[in-house]
């Protein structure tokens, strides 16, 4: 990113806190100048007390000095107030953002995007945009007005002292100069190195029964030391070349005190320089040494900010592939009857030339059950993420109830079909809440009504805390099959007109899959339900079933019709009562 869009984006923070900006900024100038009037009122005490002196001109100065530094405290603290403030505000309002443009991607965005990444972009990132908004806003504001403030005062002074003491300055931002690349480049390897060590923790904390079941603690423990020791190498090197360039930036600052106090002095003795002109400008040398030493700590600030800045924008950059059309039909769920039909569909992932759906058509009729069967890789997973609009597909080829579905407001669309996806996720909360995890407001007899229909029920009641029972990370307690009928209940729960179901039961029995089955066609509230399945026995008792094979749809009709015609279905059919008889 060129360094005036960073720049931009920087303003664009600070816009919506201009106010305390600006307040912040003011109060820096008058520390500045209360700071710069200071030592003006030390020099005329010393020279009116050389002159005549007197307690009663001592006790005027130092109440004086001591009510303006009072002063210049509180408005210090003021300016640290509101400037900290902003960071502190923008930090909530980037979090905000970063996660509510994650929740509006696309779900392929997050197989080529780690969480880990993520998490550390919108963590650590953050926190160093925090830190240029504040902390460098705050040290540069300063830093100008100090220089600005304070170098007229002593040239005015004394020119020759002055620019000798500050002849060393010019070398300072040479050397800032000369290591700012490097501090980016630095900083941003440390950043990448972060992110795939939070990539790695997630994991294994995620995959934590796995790594045990196959022993694989000590291969965890050397890849976790491998990251580590790349992580650390990352941060040696960017310390020690922060190391280098602070001291070496304060060290010539110092030389402007020690110039003051040997060319000083000399003219102190020659009589061309009075005593309280030599003792402001000493002061003021020793208020520019602190800022122009602070310098190395706002650029190391500014260059995180900017590397932070640039990890940032590549999340909010992204536009979401699947959104609403500018004229995009809002539609209530109690107005869905739930006819799915399909013309000449076909769908091709990012990337790949081979379709993996090609030309699909078929009519789903409301309140129908429909078994959707077919081999390993055949595109079934690819169509029921499509329904939901999971993939970004074009219009004209899906339709709900005579509506294009890419017409239809996302939100609305996916408000009337309720999604069992193969991977059955929990949440690290009750049982009761997963299961009403999408209308958290339901009665907990609807609760447990949903429960016996994803015939889970019973087993609830054996677990120590029924409905109360923590499940653990990603559900993690429960079996596969517990898991799989939570998931079912939490979509049953939903009163959406089409239930969908991904090879949502393939961790249940046969007799417990079909008894679902039948409790979904059975119910009071009649929903079309589309179930993908490798349980031909459940399937076999759908209305009607649609074999897929190859992105395509090579049979369709009922059990008792397929299982009579030599094709796919039968050879299926024919291996599952083989697969039955074994058992």
């Amino acid at each position: 990113m060129a360094k005036s869009h960073r720049l931009d984006k920087i303003a664009a923070y600070l816009r919506p806190y201009w106010r305390e900006t600006v307040f912040g900024i003011i109060a820096l100038l008058v520390v500045n100048g209360l700071g710069v009037y200071i030592p003006l009122l030390i020099r005329s005490g010393v020279d009116t007390l050389s002159q005549n002196f007197s307690f009663r001109q001592i006790v005027h100065y130092v109440v004086l000095i001591a009510l303006l530094s009072s002063a210049m405290w509180m408005m210090r603290m003021a300016s640290r107030m509101w400037i900290f403030g902003v960071g502190r505000q923008v930090e909530f309002d980037l979090k905000q953002r970063i996660f509510q443009h994650l929740l509006q991607l696309e779900p392929a965005y997050f197989t080529v995007n780690t969480p880990g990444d993520l998490i550390s972009r919108a963590t650590s990132d953050v926190d160093n945009i925090r830190r240029l908004l504040g902390f460098a806003v705050l040290s540069l504001a300063s830093t100008f007005f100090a220089y600005l403030l304070t170098l007229p005062v002593m040239l005015s002074l004394n020119v020759e002292l002055t620019l000798a003491s500050l002849a060393v300055y010019p070398f300072m931002f040479l050397m800032v100069h000369f290591f700012s690349d490097r501090l980016r480049n630095e900083q941003t390897a440390v950043q990448e190195e972060l992110a795939e060590i939070s990539e790695l923790v997630r994991e294994d904390m995620s995959g934590m029964a796995l790594i045990k079941i196959y022993a694989q603690e000590d291969n965890e423990r050397q890849a976790f030391n491998r990251k580590n020791q790349q992580l650390l190498t990352a941060n040696l090197k960017l310390a020690k070349t922060r190391n280098t360039l602070f001291p070496l930036i304060g060290g010539l600052a110092s030389l402007s005190s020690l110039i003051i106090i040997w060319l000083g002095t000399a003219r102190i003795s020659s009589g061309t320089l009075a005593i309280g002109d030599f003792l402001a400008l000493l002061i003021y040398v020793e208020r520019l040494i602190f800022p122009t030493a602070l310098l190395g700590f706002t650029i190391t600030a500014y260059q995180r900010g900017e590397v932070s800045i640039d990890r940032l924008e590549t999340i909010l950059s992204v536009t979401p592939k699947i959104q609403d059309t500018p004229d995009a039909i809002h539609v209530e769920p109690s107005q869905i009857k739930g006819e799915l039909t399909a013309v000449n569909f076909s769908y091709t992932y990012p990337g790949v030339n081979t379709p993996v759906l090609e030309h699909l058509n078929f009519q789903i009729a409301p309140g129908e059950v429909v078994a959707i069967v077919g081999p390993v890789g055949s595109g079934k997973s690819t169509l029921a993420n499509a329904v939901p609009r999971l993939l970004d597909i074009q219009p004209g080829q899906l339709f709900l109830d005579g509506l294009d579905i890419t017409k239809i407001a996302v939100s609305d669309l996916r408000g009337a079909i309720a999604y069992v996806p193969q991977d059955s996720f929990l949440f690290s909360t009750t049982v009761k809440n997963n299961i009403r995890y999408g209308d958290p407001l339901s009665a907990e007899a609807d609760v447990v009504y949903a429960a016996k229909m994803a015939q889970i029920d019973a087993e609830i009641q054996n677990f120590p805390q029924q409905y109360e029972t923590l499940v653990g990370e990603r559900g993690i307690t429960l079996s596969g099959g517990q898991r799989q009928r939570t998931a079912l209940a939490r979509a049953m729960l939903i009163d959406a007109p089409i239930l969908l179901l991904d090879d949502a039961l393939s961790s249940v029995d046969n007799q417990t899959a079909t008894q679902i089955l039948t409790n979904l066609a059975t119910g009071t509230k009649r929903k079309t339900v589309i179930f993908i399945t490798h349980q031909l026995s459940a399937a076999a008792t759908s209305d009607r079933i649609l074999v897929m094979e190859q992105g395509k749809i090579v049979q369709t009709g009922h059990h008792s019709e397929l299982v009579e015609q030599p094709g796919l279905y039968q050879n299926l059919w024919n291996q599952h009562q083989v697969e039955e008889l074994l058992h």
